[in-house]
């Protein structure tokens, strides 16, 4: 009957599902994550820089998918690494490491960056700047 009665109720009123990180603090923060990201936007630029200028609706199609991927996991490496800044890391955090700050600034500067160019210096600087973030995280587990 309860089942009945949730079927009817997602026709007129349908929930959506909402993905986030919750404000809870649950202690599950974990750098890898952003770091793999950047992996993944480092090996995208390098199959556009492959690709060259597209020559056929094929070529089109695989740069889009690059593109797209290369962006979607910028943006997820930065809000991974933004989440850790804002919801893990505490003033005796930034004591130990006072520069903190400024490589979280900075590797979201290059995230930005490698989602609006094909810059495999800057993935490289994006990938290493969350390295260095995601090892000051580890010192602070200890």
């Amino acid at each position: 009957m309860f089942q009945t009665i949730s079927q009817i109720a997602n026709r007129f009123l349908p929930i959506g599902a909402a993905y986030a990180h919750c404000d809870i603090p649950c202690g599950i923060y974990d750098p890898r994550d952003a770091i793999q990201a950047a992996q993944t936007v480092i090996r995208m630029t390098e199959l556009i820089q492959e690709l060259g200028v597209p020559s056929t609706v094929q070529e089109h199609n695989s740069l889009n998918r690059y593109v797209t991927v290369k962006e979607e996991h910028a943006k997820k490496a930065k809000d991974d690494i933004l989440v850790i800044w804002t919801d893990y890391f505490k003033p005796e955090h930034l004591s130990a490491f006072p520069d903190l700050h400024t490589k979280v600034w900075e590797a979201c500067k290059l995230g930005s960056q490698v989602k609006q160019h094909v810059d495999m210096d800057a993935a490289i600087a994006f990938k290493a700047s969350l390295e260095e973030i995601g090892n000051a995280f580890a010192e602070t587990k200890k």
